[in-house]
């Protein structure tokens, strides 16, 4: 059997009907996993363990943890409007890890594989609350990775931008003449990335193939985000 494939792992995947979720489903499911989908927003701080409890075994827990980017100056927003950016996408990361890493370090195996934002690694106007919840994303998966790896356990994160996906870039953005030019120029790739191979990078990094990756970040963006 191919390292590659992911038969007989059992997934965890977040907030699995927006953004990224429909994409990683398939390719998941395609490469052998199967996948426990939570469609529930996790802002309830009980929800992380119950959702664990009720999964049983995890082999891999995918962290897809999605918001729209508010488009406020830094002198626009507000502390609530901070406060919420950091319940969405920061504030279940060291719950769900609470409640699955205990079974993962038992074993002396698993995976967490966080799906993060480019715009942590590059400055954006009007985004700075986004920005900063999606950098601590990625500075917690760093820091995580480094601590479970002599468990034998790996925790990463993909630091993706200008993916297909309809939350952020519904069909009616795409058709926009102004948005076509934008990608032409600021994108070395000339496109945008395809959902399914955001995916199935993903899926790779879920498998035995990616047991050496400790708290690394990787940039998935059409060249957006040069490293």
């Amino acid at each position: 059997m191919s390292l590659t494939r992911l038969d007989g792992k059992r997934v965890l995947l977040t907030q699995a009907d927006q953004f990224m979720g429909p994409a990683l489903i398939e390719v998941l499911s395609t490469q052998g996993a199967t996948v426990i989908a939570d469609t529930r927003s996790l802002l309830d701080p009980e929800l992380p363990a119950e959702l664990v409890r009720s999964a049983g075994h995890v082999d891999v827990l995918i962290a897809h943890l999605g918001s729209p980017r508010q488009q406020l100056l830094v002198t626009e927003g507000t502390e609530e409007d901070w406060r919420t950016m950091f319940a969405e996408l920061v504030d279940p990361l060291p719950r769900l890890a609470r409640a699955v890493l205990p079974q993962m370090i038992e074993r002396a195996s698993g995976k967490i594989l966080v799906m993060g934002s480019a715009s942590a690694l590059r400055g954006m106007k009007r985004a700075s609350s986004y920005s900063a919840a999606r950098g601590a994303q990625l500075a917690w998966a760093q820091a995580v990775g480094v601590e479970m790896a002599p468990q034998q356990i790996q925790v990463n994160a993909i630091a993706q931008n200008l993916v297909d996906n309809p939350t952020y870039f519904p069909p009616e953005v795409q058709a926009n003449p102004k948005f076509k030019e934008r990608i032409k120029w600021e994108m070395p790739l000339g496109r945008l990335v395809s959902a399914k191979e955001d995916a199935h990078f993903a899926a790779y990094l879920c498998s035995d193939a990616a047991d050496c990756f400790v708290g690394q970040i990787f940039p998935l963006c059409g060249g957006w985000v040069p490293r």
